[in-house]
């Protein structure tokens, strides 16, 4: 297992392309829980707290895809160097206004949200040109989003450290500064300096314009509601378990099943469709939600929520596969944060959703959400196995005229039409 990665790690530029997206990725990662020791430390409520951190999350799921399809027509470093400069710029001005100025705090934390640079689709996008083989490339996708699942467990552990350590404030103005530094590494290396774009056609709905992308972030939506869900039925089940430490433990838990999961997953390589390989992914992933509405006591609960996470990884990984077969022709990155949006969005509804039903229901009815809406993205997959199956001819691109691997050919369609 630790081969492949290693291999991965030793190619040129690799090692410093991960750990520049990760850091520059660490004030997203942890924006909600900065804001809501911020305005806790300043004396503001947790409604106003709650609030802000909905908006910065709006705000970075409209940004995402925007910003993507800017880095694809003018290159990265044009884009995503001054976008941290501007989002952390406008964290550190809610930072020093605080809450006693919400006509300036809710425009700060807006602004901050939606100028977040798309260093996730970036990275994704300079892959195949770092690596020399497509199966390196499938690999570095299983890698990057067990870093994810790294990063998103260690950055509320920082977060937490900054502020015991200085202040609230000083976590938020150091947290941005390390955003800004970690853009700054990958824009001025050389494969992103080089990396350009293949021409597009002109639409205005992008990548968008794709059916099986479509399909697929139909599907994400759903994998992402299940998250978010397991959220809210997790705190439920906590307070009546142990509080606090017990909640930490199953979040824990499920972070440490993807990165298991996705470890073992990108250790080898995987044959057949990924379409196929996606549905079977998710079924399994349904699957081992279900478990969870038996509740047991917090030791089993935990465990079983290592189990739920197992198959969440290697999802994402595959996923990315299919995204990058599907994207049109110079929409890469935005295709890509077209997929960081949508399983925020669907985190975000899926927290929406199960909080009712856990105050209506109780708290087996809350674990039951997820595993419905499971179940709904393998009907997805399902429904449109078709459309997955292989890229429309508006999908592919010439060899190495992008910095991606949507230049395989399919069976039946030739390698250079154009979008």
């Amino acid at each position: 297992m630790a081969a492949g990665y290693l291999e991965i790690l030793r190619a040129r530029h690799a090692a410093r392309l991960l750990t520049g997206t990760l850091v520059g990725r660490l004030p997203n990662a942890t924006a909600a829980i900065a804001i809501v020791l911020f305005l806790r430390a300043e004396g503001g409520s947790y409604s106003l707290a709650g609030a802000l951190a909905a908006v910065y999350g709006v705000a970075n799921a409209v940004g995402q895809p925007l910003l993507g399809r800017l880095v694809d027509l003018y290159g990265q470093p044009r884009v995503q160097l001054p976008a941290a400069l501007a989002s952390a710029l406008a964290m550190s001005a809610f930072a020093f206004t605080g809450p006693s100025a919400l006509g300036a705090a809710y425009p700060t934390v807006a602004l901050a949200g939606l100028l977040t640079p798309p260093l996730e689709g970036g990275l994704r996008a300079l892959w195949s040109d770092v690596l020399d083989r497509e199966e390196q490339v499938h690999t570095a996708y299983a890698m990057d989003a067990v870093a994810q699942e790294v990063m998103f467990t260690v950055g509320p552990l920082l977060i937490t450290l900054f502020v015991s350590l200085w202040s609230a404030q000083g976590a938020l103005l150091l947290l941005s500064l390390i955003g800004v530094l970690g853009a700054l590494s990958v824009v001025v290396s050389e494969p992103s300096r080089r990396w350009r774009s293949a021409p597009r056609e002109a639409h205005w709905l992008g990548a968008l314009r794709s059916p099986g992308l479509l399909a697929l972030l139909g599907a994400l939506l759903f994998v992402g509601m299940a998250l978010g869900s397991i959220a809210v039925a997790g705190v439920a089940y906590a307070d009546e378990n142990g509080g606090d430490s017990v909640y930490g433990w199953i979040m824990a838990g499920i972070g440490f099943g993807a990165l298991l999961g996705g470890s073992v997953y990108g250790a080898r390589q995987w044959s057949g469709e990924p379409h196929r390989r996606l549905a079977v992914l998710v079924a399994l992933l349904t699957v081992c939600y279900f478990p969870l509405v038996l509740t047991p006591g917090p030791v089993a609960m935990t465990l079983l929520s290592v189990l739920a996470g197992v198959f969440l990884a290697p999802c994402i990984a595959c996923a990315f596969v299919l995204v990058d077969r599907h994207a049109p022709r110079g929409t890469v990155t935005e295709a890509f944060s077209w997929l960081v949006t949508t399983f925020t969005v669907g985190t975000a509804v899926g927290t929406a959703a199960a909080g009712p039903v856990v105050e209506w229901g109780g708290i087996r009815p809350g674990f039951a959400v997820p595993a419905i809406v499971g179940a709904l993205a393998l009907l997805v997959v399902a429904a449109t196995a078709r459309v997955l199956a292989a890229p429309s001819k508006s999908a592919l691109v010439a060899r190495g005229s992008e910095n991606d691997r949507n230049g395989a050919a399919e069976p039946g369609l030739g390698t250079r039409r154009q979008a």
